[in-house]
């Protein structure tokens, strides 16, 4: 039977708080309000005790089809007149995700005692992040709830769709590296040293590119070489994530992103559109435009356009235009601002911010497949250059063996 930590207040109003063995959260606090005790908080011990079940729910990930999902489904609750609380317990008790249904359970309880659906979700960043919540707060606000709900499965499968499209066309050249690394590290470990032996035994030097392989061979399967070369990989991937973490370093890494030759006009292009659909999402649900640019800033996925929102945002705290504020960071593609400012002067910005969404996130599905065809036909050549480079070394020796024979 799990436990359950309490904080109450008594009669004398008074705060205590004590643990509670009982079947559900519900028998707990209805045990303690028959004592006279008002309930404030009330949540699962994490404590191990014998015959109690360890909880592995860590190992679960929230996904963005989990909250989709949820999202789509629980606004099909509150518009058919279900009570939160219920709908709530109705959600959690279907979920299959073991993480985000401790979580929708928790949130049930905070509810029942009084709390808003937004400040209960705020204490889970892990599962309802701060767009998330802001919009459910406008959503609560203005008494349309299920709209802002529909609205969040939307935008999250959107992004979920522009994730898989971008995830997909790097799976091919990943796959094809390691695939073609994997095949040229077997033959210069096993295949290049047993035609060294046979060269040796026939005498003569060579040729330099093969014997640059052989040296290679040699090197890789020397086991101190091998861990001092698999340390330096480690290492340096570690110290790249530490440098990552540090604001210049985040600034840096991103605008040297932006720059590159196929990859920065794909990157530019997925943080505009992802920034057009958030922001348009919030503006339509009725969050504050401050707090919207507040919002995309932290949401923006890229230093340099994280930057760029925030200069804008104390542009339109100021009293300036978006758009205007925009054009001078020189971030966003003019066409993207053009249309932001004709939403301004029309006064139906939203609108024009899921259009100028839906143009980018259809140039970012070209810009993948366009990606996609160079890089086959890139990644065949380095591939066919990898395993050929092994056959040339191997058989430039052959012709000074055939000399050694004659």
């Amino acid at each position: 039977m799990p436990t359950y930590v309490i904080k109450a207040r008594d009669a004398q109003g008074r705060s205590r708080q004590q643990k509670v063995t009982a079947s559900s959260a519900r028998e707990a606090r209805t045990n303690l309000s028959k004592r006279g005790l008002q309930i404030l908080e009330i949540k699962e011990s994490q404590g191990f005790s014998a015959g109690s079940e360890i909880d592995l729910s860590f190992l679960n990930k929230i996904t963005v089809k989990d909250k989709a999902l949820f999202s789509r489904q629980f606004a099909a609750l509150v518009n058919a007149g279900v009570a939160l609380v219920r709908g709530l317990g109705v959600m959690a008790e279907q979920c299959r995700n073991p993480k985000l249904k401790k979580i929708l359970l928790q949130i049930n309880t905070n509810v029942q005692q009084g709390m808003s659906l937004s400040d209960a979700m705020r204490p889970h960043p892990q599962a309802f992040d701060q767009l998330y919540v802001a919009m459910i707060q406008a959503g609560e606000t203005g008494g349309v709830l299920d709209e802002v709900l529909n609205r969040l499965s939307k935008l999250l499968e959107d992004q979920a769709r522009l994730s898989n499209q971008i995830r997909s066309a790097l799976a091919y050249p990943v796959i094809v590296t390691i695939i073609a690394v994997t095949i040229f590290l077997g033959m210069v470990i096993f295949l290049i040293p047993v035609f060294d032996g046979i060269f040796k035994q026939l005498g003569g030097s060579l040729p330099p590119f093969t014997q640059l392989m052989v040296n290679l061979s040699e090197f890789l399967r020397n086991p101190l070489y091998g861990f001092i070369s698999i340390a330096f990989f480690v290492g340096a991937s570690i110290l790249l994530a530490q440098y990552y973490k540090t604001p210049s370093g985040r600034l840096n890494i991103d605008r040297f992103m932006l720059k590159l030759p196929l990859f920065g006009d794909l990157i530019q292009k997925t943080a505009v559109a992802r920034f057009c659909r958030t922001f348009g999402s919030l503006s339509r649900s009725g969050v504050p435009i401050l707090t919207s640019l507040e919002i995309v800033r932290d949401t923006a996925g890229n230093q340099v356009i994280s930057n760029a929102v925030n200069e804008a945002r104390k542009e339109v705290q100021g009293g300036g235009m978006l758009s205007l504020a925009l054009q001078k960071e020189k971030v966003f593609p003019p066409l993207a601002t053009q249309m932001i400012n004709v939403g301004e002067e029309t006064g139906e910005i939203d609108k024009m911010l899921m259009k100028v969404a839906d143009f980018y996130e259809d140039e970012v599905e070209q810009a993948v497949k366009a990606l996609t065809s160079i890089i086959e036909p890139l990644m065949i050549v380095v591939l066919g250059g990898m395993v050929g480079s092994i056959l040339v070394a191997m058989y430039l020796p052959m012709f000074k063996i055939f000399d050694l024979v004659a």
